[in-house]
C-alpha cells in the first residue's frame, strides 16, 4: 500500500496565503487612501 500526502493541507494553506493576502492587501491600499486625502486636505488648506 502507498501512502499519500493529504491534500487538503495544501489547500488550505493556498486559501489561508490567498485570504490573507487579499486582505494585507486591502489595509495597505485603504492606508494608502487615507494618507492621500489628508495630503490633499493639507494641501487645500495652504
Amino acid at each position: 500500500m502507498r501512502e499519500g500526502l493529504d491534500p487538503s493541507v495544501f489547500v488550505l494553506a493556498s486559501y489561508l496565503i490567498g485570504i490573507g493576502g487579499t486582505l494585507a492587501l486591502v489595509v495597505w491600499s485603504w492606508l494608502a487612501m487615507r494618507r492621500a486625502e489628508a495630503r490633499r486636505a493639507e494641501s487645500r488648506r495652504g
